[in-house]
Formats: C-alpha cells, structure tokens, sequence
C-alpha cells in the first residue's frame, strides 16, 4: 500500500483552502492503467480521470483530463486547444516535462502551469479522482475544485 504523505500537488490544494481526499491504493506496475486505479478504488472508471500530456502543432505542451474507460479524441483536444493537430507526448518526456511520472502524473502542481482541459463529463460527479502526484495515491475531489485550482478549461474531449 502506498504512503500516505503529503504530496506536492496536496500541499498546493491546501495552501489553496481546497478541499480534498487523499486515497491510497496497491500499485500493480504491469497495470497502471485507470480501469486498474479504479478497481482498487472499488469506483466508475468514469469517474476515475487520468492526466494526459500532449504536444500541439501550434500552442506546444497541454494537458487533457479525461475519464478513465475513455480515449482521448485529439481532434477535439486540438481544436479545443487551438492546434490544427496534436499528439501525446512520448513516454520518456513525461518526468522531465511535468515533474511527473507515468501513472502518478498529477494535473496539479506541474512543473509548468500548462494549459489544461478536462472532459466535460467531469461535471456529471460530485467527487472525481486524479492522481495526487505519485503511483498509488489519488485525490477524491469536486470537479469545480480541480478546475478552480488547475485553471482548466471544460470541453468535450471524448
């Protein structure tokens, strides 16, 4: 089980009077994917919403926060962002790029405050999980919290 300490990305939402959860769970590293997140976390995969980070012909780096069961559509994620095309980032830039590794890449507290979008089923839950900043923690929060604290903008991106 994962230590529950305060993260970066807790520090943040606390420094923000945000509130939040903070929710450990066994790491399965040949599985981090959010259906896997999610099934720990005996919760909707839709509601468990991994942090995307993709490159835009035109704006550069920008994040994409979408449900967990969903693919990314990057024609929307372009259009949304104002890219005639876009692409994920490669695996091996992630750290570098965000401050973050693969399976515990929070949208809070990145290196940089890159533009940031999130699916707009986010609004159908009252508590979403995004990962906190490392493997095996996530944060139980309000959407509104999350768009409050990340400045994402809320579009269709599935």
């Amino acid at each position: 089980m994962a230590e529950t300490v305060k993260t970066n990305a807790a520090r943040i939402l606390d420094s923000r009077g945000i509130s939040y959860e903070l929710i450990a769970y066994e790491v399965d590293e040949t599985d981090l994917s959010a259906g896997s997140v999610a099934a720990k976390l005996g919760q909707d995969v839709d509601q468990v919403f991994k942090t995307l980070v993709l490159r835009g012909d035109k704006t550069g780096i920008f994040v994409c926060i979408v449900p967990g069961s969903a693919e990314l559509d990057l024609k929307k994620a372009a259009r949304a962002s104002g890219n005639k095309s876009a692409v994920m980032v490669h695996m091996k830039e992630i750290l570098e790029l965000t401050g973050y590794i693969r399976g515990g890449c929070s949208p809070v507290g990145m290196k940089k405050a890159y533009p940031s979008y999130i699916d707009e089923t986010c609004e159908l839950f009252d508590l979403i999980y995004v990962s906190a900043g490392v493997r095996g923690l996530q944060f139980k929060i309000r959407p509104d919290d999350l768009i409050a604290v990340t400045s994402c903008i809320v579009c269709e991106l599935i």
